[in-house]
């Protein structure tokens, strides 16, 4: 959909799609935010250690922080969100 929207062939598609996907990884690995125009953005943020209870047991559990991708959207794609 994407090649043929922007008229290019599929595999210039497939070689700038790959390319972004490694830059924004890289970005990502090294801790730095990324913006997508008038999409959203992706950072990484630490969750941090929680302690669960088995509801059965009653057994407590620590899980530890880890760090996870977190997606915000644009305000435009919100908004567009809210009249569905």
């Amino acid at each position: 959909m994407i090649a043929s929207e922007a008229g290019m062939s599929k595999k210039d598609t497939e070689n700038l799609l790959s390319t972004t996907n490694a830059i924004i990884r890289e970005s990502l690995m090294s801790g730095k935010a990324v913006q997508l125009q008038g999409f959203g953005s992706l950072e990484i943020k630490e969750r941090n250690a929680r302690v669960i209870v088995h509801p059965r047991t009653g057994e407590r559990n620590v899980i530890p922080s880890k760090n996870q991708v977190v997606f915000r959207p644009a305000t435009t794609i919100k908004d567009e969100f809210k009249k569905l």
